[in-house]
């Protein structure tokens, strides 16, 4: 069977979920090489065993944390050259995509981003994709070279299947270009205790129909609930009510959670392009016209100071 390389996405060795999502979604198609890059690498190894790596490709040098994205382009060429793989899977994060794109031009190859499934095709991998605002579904495949593709996080549940993980010490040579881009300095972001937004199972997010920061309280009890991340719509963040890093939509974040709750938010199409693949959606609105109402598969007509308070204290309730 065809070798699959996935990108390791962790922190000092930790791995993070979307790479266990690439680890099942490699299995459909192949044998999953995974690739393992900077401080802490060897330490995936384990976590990677046991969700179907048979192969492990570490590389820890300081070059992975002390310059941009190139250095693991040059990794993943490197990886490709070792490996010969049916295709290379990345988490579609900002980095992720900019790393696929750079690989595929150095391997001369077709690139697909933000895919939500894959599987085995007569000629080749063939990715699906929500487009045009989730509107459209898609299927395609990479026609030249080794498919390069992104691919959304929680768009597959994460399977455990133990395999053998194997360590193999990766050999990487750096491009000039590698150290073209320093990094000169890192703040560590403030943690709110909440999951990833794009990563979340469980997204609550607030619009126009708050009403001022001090309201995203409300939210925020919520979310913290149900152990959620908290969104916001771009008529909350332009309004300066909550931070551009929590915004979901057409220009900030694309989420697909299990469940996603909209409060207050009317539902237009730019907000609608970054939730619609949303697996279960609630929305709560005075509005019985809000356009959200078309797209979900629960709503409450009411005022979400009534409502969500309410469903806090009841989920707080059933949990207790």
């Amino acid at each position: 069977m065809a070798e699959v390389l996935v990108y390791v996405d962790h922190v000092d060795g930790a791995v993070r979920k979307p790479t266990l999502e690439l680890l099942t979604l490699a299995r459909r198609i192949g044998e999953p090489v995974a690739v393992a890059l900077g401080a802490g690498a060897a330490d995936t190894a384990a976590a990677l065993a046991e969700h179907g790596a048979v192969k492990v490709l570490t590389h820890e040098a300081a070059e992975y944390a002390d310059y941009l994205v190139v250095p693991k382009v040059d990794a993943l060429q490197a990886a490709h050259e070792a490996v010969s793989p049916a295709a290379v899977l990345v988490p579609s994060s900002a980095e992720g995509k900019e790393v696929a794109a750079r690989l595929a031009l150095r391997l001369g190859s077709g690139v697909i981003t933000d895919a939500v499934d894959l599987e085995a095709g007569d000629e080749g991998p063939v990715a699906t994709q929500s487009v045009f605002a989730a509107a459209y579904t898609t299927k395609s495949r990479v026609s030249k070279g080794t498919p390069v593709i992104t691919v959304k996080p929680n768009s597959v549940a994460v399977e455990a299947a133990p395999a053998a993980g194997a360590v193999e010490a990766l050999s990487v040579s750096f491009s000039e270009q590698a150290t073209g881009t320093k990094v000169t300095g890192r703040t560590p972001r403030e943690s709110t205790g909440r999951p990833e937004l794009t990563e979340a199972a469980i997204v609550v997010s607030g619009g126009r129909g708050v009403n001022g920061a001090e309201n995203f309280a409300v939210i925020e009890a919520l979310a913290d609930s149900l152990g959620a991340a908290v969104g916001a719509s771009r008529a909350a963040v332009d309004a300066g009510w909550y931070p551009h890093t929590n915004q979901v939509g057409q220009t900030g974040k694309s989420v697909s959670p299990q469940l996603y709750i909209a409060s207050g938010i009317s539902g237009a199409i730019q907000h609608r392009a970054g939730m619609q693949t949303s697996k279960t959606i609630v929305a709560v609105n005075k509005d019985a016209e809000a356009p959200i109402f078309d797209l979900v598969d629960y709503g409450v007509v009411g005022d979400l100071f009534d409502v969500v308070p309410q469903l806090t204290e009841e989920i707080k309730a059933r949990k207790g």
